[in-house]
């Protein structure tokens, strides 16, 4: 069948720590406003953090489960390594003030693809960067105290180390991302005419030790389905001998998973019905949101997860 073109990102999924300690720094250090708090589907103890614009869109999402158990994890392949956010161009100097300010440890800028690229890492060691763009989305998810002309614009890329970069580029290519550039070990994909940014993906072609999974890494990329059912996903990712899951309800979106032989974990999600499914754009992030299915047992998921103290919408 023909390839189902993508939009790009939908969003990324990490794993943290402590889960007050995510949200004071994406939504306090980041700006991002907090826009999801509900739990794992697969484990009902844990949350489920989301973090983007003001109304959540799919392309400004990150998204945490904090792992309470002391379980730090290590950077390394086969994983995404890095998630970049995008930010205006002329702000680099305001956003690394910023940082620097709260004890964030801030690297030097650095030039990637004729973009300046500010890397720096979170509270757990995850790392993460921000790019400024010249041509940004036009929404701006400020929450609080940033500027609008500085804000986080939304997801620009996520880096990934891979067992084998030849089987993920392949996968990439099936994803609909082209081969776009390549500067040293880094090669870059990017989805063909994208409308602005988190359309891309950087490959790394370069040897690092194995990653272990914990707080500080990231667990998978979600993709944007796009105008394409996920059954036309499902029988493309059959045919490329990929093995997809079955279509999987994540409340919030549809979803299929395949993790690809070069090791990453892929997810393609739909747009619909989105975050505002049960809380209104003012209310998002308020209150612990659950799926039908685990209604029943709210009053014993409250009583096991930790209170957080939510910043005001």
């Amino acid at each position: 069948m023909a390839r189902p073109p993508t939009p790009g990102i939908h969003h990324v999924s990490a794993i943290s720590g402590d889960p007050q300690a995510t949200v004071d720094f994406y939504a306090d250090a980041l700006d991002l406003r907090f826009v999801k708090k509900t739990v794992n589907f697969d484990d009902k103890f844990m949350y489920h953090l989301y973090f983007g614009d003001d109304t959540g869109s799919p392309g400004t999402l990150a998204t945490f489960f904090p792992y309470q158990r002391g379980q730090v994890g290590r950077v390394g392949k086969p994983q995404p390594s890095a998630l970049a956010f995008v930010v205006p161009t002329g702000s680099v100097g305001y956003w690394r003030d910023r940082l620097a300010a709260r004890g964030v440890a801030v690297d030097d800028p650095v030039e990637r693809f004729g973009e300046t690229v500010v890397p720096f890492r979170d509270g757990d060691g995850q790392p993460l960067e921000l790019v400024a763009s010249a041509s940004p989305p036009a929404a701006d998810g400020a929450s609080g105290d940033v500027p609008s002309e500085y804000a986080i614009r939304g997801v620009h890329s996520v880096t990934l180390l891979s067992t084998s970069v030849y089987h993920t580029a392949s996968t990439l290519e099936v994803l609909g991302f082209d081969l776009l550039d390549q500067e040293g070990d880094r090669v870059r994909y990017r989805v063909p005419d994208a409308a602005g940014d988190g359309a891309t993906v950087d490959l790394l072609d370069r040897d690092a030790e194995y990653g272990r999974e914990g707080a500080g890494t990231i667990h998978h990329v979600a993709v944007r389905a796009g105008e394409f059912p996920l059954s036309a996903w499902r029988e493309r990712l059959d045919e490329a001998g990929l093995e997809p899951t079955r279509v999987t309800d994540r409340k919030y979106f549809e979803s299929v998973y395949v993790r690809e032989p070069g090791g990453i974990l892929f997810e393609v999600a739909t747009d619909e019905p989105g975050l505002t499914v049960d809380e209104t754009p003012a209310d998002l992030g308020s209150s612990l949101q659950l799926p039908s299915w685990f209604e029943q047992d709210r009053a014993m998921i409250e009583g096991q997860l930790p209170a957080i103290d939510a910043p005001d919408s």
